[in-house]
């Protein structure tokens, strides 16, 4: 069994350091808190219906729609090369129960969001649905440092729990893409990411199995996928939508690897590909982002409970799990796909619960699902309440050695 390597316990150092100083400067004084975050750092010379109104250029949404977008770059690569590739973790009949157990997950999530919020929530900016994207992202850093302890080190489960995290929150972030557009004239920004992935992949990708030298070395130049990914990025923001998509749509087009060897796999940093390379030159950046991300946006209000805080908790710890384990029974009994090698049933219980730790891609999507204020602030609290389900799945739900 493949070896994960270990960058994604640095990632989950650096999001929980950021998230507890900006919990105690947030209660300590919040007003310098927020003027540190939303203070605009440098004014954009277009007029309102040329971009959207949450571009925006301060600390906090430099943080999570340009920085963060390298992030999930990284998990667009892993999941695009396990459904792509030779021996991909999702490629062919061995992606079923894993696409189900995502799709169940996600649609448990919305369900129970929508069915509690009818019942108890009181926010009176709220209406039917509000907020139904939130609870469908997990968090592919936590759940995995703690599924390591839970599962053991090399277990096949801990890579189907990674499987479905990353699945969860790209679905999350896809999901954003769904919020209505006030001015549809901003949706024409979308035509630069298909234009840029289109055109490197012209110009340079397709020519990485050239029939020349010259052709191959250039195709492997780093140079054109950068600035395609830039543009990329450009237009994703503009239009209106999270600039943490802004280089998903390039992933196709930068040449790769003939075969993958796991979901975030020690063995690729050998490899010399330019989107294993590109990956690579990301890591160590990303421990600062990570940080960077707790801090402006993991500042969790300990006074700011309300309904909305019981609406996600019920979200994520009941509808997840439930909307999971259904999936996995719809692949088994209907459809007649097995669960992957040596994982077993109870593991699959292990990870439903591990999923329902919700907070980096949730945080991401608060700004776009939901009304700021008193509401947003107590789905964070729910955010960062759920991932209690860490402690709890290392004390109850761990693996004994035999």
């Amino acid at each position: 069994m493949y070896r994960v390597s270990n960058f994604i316990r640095h990632f989950a150092r650096a999001l929980l350091l950021g998230s507890v100083l900006a919990t105690i400067w947030v209660n300590l004084d919040p007003a310098s808190y927020y003027d540190a975050m939303e203070t605009r750092l440098i004014p954009l010379p277009f007029p309102d219906w040329m971009v959207a109104d949450h571009v925006r250029v301060t600390l906090m949404t430099l943080t999570s729609e340009c920085l963060m977008a390298l992030f999930f770059f990284l998990l667009g690569k892993e999941l695009w090369e396990a459904n792509m590739l030779e021996r991909g973790a999702l490629h062919g009949r061995r992606g079923g129960l894993p696409f189900l157990a995502t799709m169940g997950a996600v649609a448990g999530a919305v369900l129970v969001w929508v069915l509690v919020a009818a019942m108890i929530e009181t926010a009176e900016e709220a209406s039917f649905g509000t907020g139904w994207a939130v609870p469908i992202g997990c968090d592919v850093v936590l759940s995995y440092v703690v599924g390591r302890h839970v599962f053991g080190r090399g277990s096949p489960a801990l890579h189907l729990l990674l499987l479905i995290a990353i699945g969860a929150d790209l679905t999350g972030l896809l999901a954003l893409m769904l919020a209505p557009q006030a001015a549809p004239l901003r949706l024409l920004w979308l035509a630069l990411p298909l234009l840029a992935s289109l055109g490197v992949w012209f110009a340079f990708g397709r020519h990485a199995a050239g029939t020349t030298e010259r052709e191959r070395q250039e195709a492997l130049h780093l140079w054109p996928y950068l600035v395609a990914g830039a543009i990329s990025w450009i237009g994703t923001a503009a239009a209106g939508l999270p600039g943490a998509l802004g280089l998903l749509p390039i992933i196709p087009a930068i040449p790769h690897a003939h075969r993958a060897f796991g979901l975030f796999a020690e063995a690729e940093e050998y490899l010399h590909d330019p989107l294993n390379r590109l990956a690579h030159l990301a890591v160590k950046p990303l421990i600062l982002v990570l940080f960077l991300f707790g801090l402006t946006r993991g500042g969790i209000d300990l006074g700011a409970f309300a309904p909305t805080t019981l609406v996600t908790l019920a979200a994520l710890w009941i509808g997840k799990p439930l909307g999971l384990w259904l999936g996995v029974v719809l692949a088994q009994r209907l459809l007649g796909l097995p669960l992957p090698a040596g994982v077993t049933r109870v593991d699959m219980l292990r990870i439903a619960f591990l999923i329902g730790m919700g907070f980096t891609v949730p945080v991401v999507a608060l700004d776009s699902a939901m009304p700021g204020g008193a509401m947003a602030e107590a789905a964070r609290l729910g955010l960062a309440l759920s991932l209690l389900m860490g402690p709890v799945a290392l004390l109850l739900l761990r693996r004994r050695p035999r």
